[in-house]
């Protein structure tokens, strides 16, 4: 018996084959056969019956049958065929009592290959079915095979505590980092409710999603539902009514259409001239008034010298602009409700506010997206978010620094390094001060623990024990810290410290740089000049990065750190040089070639001189584990483990 479906199907999938054959892909089915040899076929792993996303069938297991369909699905044989009869035959099954057999599918990197009921699949597709009832064998990549068999073992660990497969990222980390805004720790295992109320939010967050333009984008469903959770979390997710998830979408839309690109972030690596003033502007007096400027910190200076150096900035700020600009301090900003306290700042008239934290770019990015017109800046670094600037200083060229000194001093010695958050910039700056050592001294070790594992004091004794004497800690503006025992490159004997040169933050040279594009307007053209993120990442040529030394360092070592310092300043001295290897032996950067900035960024790899390891998200503190689930190097989202040393 003839049914209208199989012409309409037909017509579907010679509508596939013709744009498939203009565009030059392959217009039928994929065959895993053509794919995967035969032995790797054979070492499969039975997950049992699964629900499968529609979706992500795109091919067949043997060649016997692809060239029956184009690549979705439709069928593409004649009418007058036995295979459009057994199609047909098929439909009215499905029409009167539903297909209920499951078919036999093959998993490779979450996409799937029929091995029986290909028609099923065809029909189930055609009439708009989601997913399909699968007995399902995996197959498992090679982990060497590249970034793809790495962000689909991602995908495994998540499927294994949470069995949903419909999810999916483009880039590394997603899977975790969903974990985190779910409220789930990295080993959590989800119920049947965490499933089912999950799936409810995903339906109603796809459908608005696609119903504002979402399908033309080239990210996923998985990359916007990250973004809209990052700004309004999943339980307003879960209560909001579909019109309001609708408006809601439309104001993050720009965050969403970011992520399509694949390099999302602008690096400034230095200021833009600022604008000269006119002729007028010099001789009428300006009547405008006063711009008010809030500096928001997540502790108190008395006790943090991180926030400490921040409040050193405000400082130079309102001795700079007098009565140009008033500035406001907010302090412990995550003892209550970060975003409440921001939206206070703004009620008090402030126009412009600095977040000083990693941990503060939630609250941040909320507030970024409900206030427009107000200019907020977090102190992080590597963040794609199109609502909020972030800004950080280059510390690594000083660690270069410190770490020739450290060589040339070390004679036989190892020299050590103690590192706070595994955070974007943080690794880079471990690796410059290795390289430094290894400058001028190739034969030195340099031995690495962490002060958010067991604190700064465990971690130093964790080094002397070692015989280290020599050590690169917290930079001086962290020097009213408690707990610090030592800070910048010290010499550590018994119970006696020598300090020999710090690394220095100048926050007040960087916030008078901000705050004046923004009077001059240069900084909202970058912005709006833009269709990216805009990270400001200054170093020592903009000033805001400085060394001091002591007196007591040899005067030799002196100068040779200040050549290096100027050629720094000058763009002539790059730490990250070619040829570079890491701790396994092989090559990062090739010879006369220079490691890109994005790389520098996100270097979550250690030198070939460091002895020791990027530690697991489990081992930090827990201000350590805020921190990095906000602004973690790649590998170190949740559940990572730690980069093993060789040696």
């Amino acid at each position: 018996m003839l049914t209208p479906y199989y012409n309409d199907a037909l017509k579907l999938a010679q509508k596939e084959f013709r744009r498939c054959t203009a565009a030059g892909e392959y217009p039928y089915l994929s065959v895993l056969d053509e794919i995967l040899s035969p032995e790797k076929l054979a070492g499969g792993v039975d997950l049992g019956l699964v629900s499968v996303p529609m979706e992500f069938i795109v091919g067949t297991r043997t060649a016997g049958r692809t060239n029956a369909f184009a690549r979705n699905f439709m069928p593409l044989m004649e009418p007058e065929s036995e295979f459009a009869d057994k199609w047909q035959r098929l439909c009215l099954a499905h029409l009167e009592e539903g297909i209920r057999d499951p078919v036999k599918v093959y998993e490779y990197l979450n996409r799937y290959y029929v091995e029986e009921g290909n028609k099923r699949v065809s029909v189930l597709r055609f009439f708009g079915a989601e997913s399909v009832e699968a007995l399902v064998t995996r197959i498992m990549p090679d982990p060497r095979e590249g970034r793809e068999a790495e962000q689909y073992l991602e995908f495994v660990e998540f499927y294994r505590v949470s069995r949903i497969n419909y999810v999916e990222f483009t880039k590394p980390g997603g899977y975790a980092h969903l974990q985190q805004l779910l409220g789930k720790s990295v080993n959590e295992v989800w119920t049947d409710e965490d499933r089912q109320d999950f799936h409810a939010a995903w339906f109603f967050f796809r459908r608005a999603y696609e119903a504002n333009g979402g399908a033309r984008l080239r990210s996923t469903v998985g990359d916007a539902l990250l973004a809209y959770l990052d700004v309004y979390g999943y339980q307003q997710l879960r209560t909001c009514g579909e019109a309001e998830l609708k408006k809601s979408l439309a104001r993050v839309w720009e965050e969403i259409v970011l992520l399509q690109e694949p390099d999302p972030i602008d690096v400034k690596l230095d200021p833009e001239a600022e604008r000269p003033e006119g002729l007028l502007a010099k001789v009428l007096p300006k009547a405008e008034k006063p711009m008010k400027a809030a500096f928001i910190h997540d502790k108190d200076p008395a006790l943090s010298g991180w926030t400490y150096g921040h409040e050193l900035g405000r400082e130079h700020v309102q001795r700079i602009f007098g009565g140009q600009i008033e500035t406001a301090a907010y302090f412990n900003a995550l003892d209550a409700d970060a975003g409440a306290v921001i939206e206070q700042a703004i009620a008090d008239g402030c126009s412009v506010i600095f977040t000083t934290s990693p941990r503060l770019l939630p609250a941040s990015l909320r507030a970024a997206v409900a206030h427009p017109k107000t200019v907020i800046f977090n102190c992080a670094l590597n963040m794609s978010h199109r609502y909020i600037r972030t800004y950080y200083a280059r510390m690594y060229e000083a660690k270069f620094i410190a770490g020739v000194i450290a060589g040339a001093l070390a004679g036989s010695d190892n020299v050590g390094y103690i590192c706070d958050y595994p955070i974007f910039g943080q690794v880079a700056g471990i690796n410059a001060f290795a390289l430094g050592v290894q400058t001028v001294d190739p034969r030195a070790t340099v031995y690495l623990e962490w002060s958010s594992v067991g604190g700064v004091e465990a971690a130093t004794k964790r080094l002397t024990d070692r015989g280290v004497r020599l050590v690169s800690s917290q930079d001086l503006a962290r020097l009213r810290d408690r707990g610090r025992s030592t800070f910048g490159l010290s010499l550590l004997d018994g119970d006696s410290q020598v300090n020999l040169a710090m690394p220095v933050w100048q926050w007040g040279v960087y916030y008078e740089a901000l705050l004046r594009r923004i009077r001059d307007k240069s900084l909202q053209s970058e912005y709006t000049g833009s269709n990216k993120a805009l990270n400001y990442y200054w170093g020592m040529s903009a000033g805001v990065v400085e060394m001091r030394y002591s007196d007591k360092l040899p005067t030799a070592t002196r100068k040779l750190a200040g050549l290096i310092e100027k050629s720094i300043r000058a763009g002539l001295c790059d730490p990250f040089r070619g040829p570079l290897y890491d701790q396994a032996g092989h090559l990062v950067v090739g010879k006369d070639k220079t490691l890109p900035t994005e790389q520098v960024i996100d270097m979550s790899w250690l030198n070939e001189n460091v002895s020791g390891a990027i530690p697991a998200y489990e081992d930090l503190s827990e201000t350590g584990k805020a921190t990095v689930g906000v602004a973690g190097v790649s590998m170190m989202m949740p559940g990572s483990a730690g980069q093993e040393a060789d040696k």
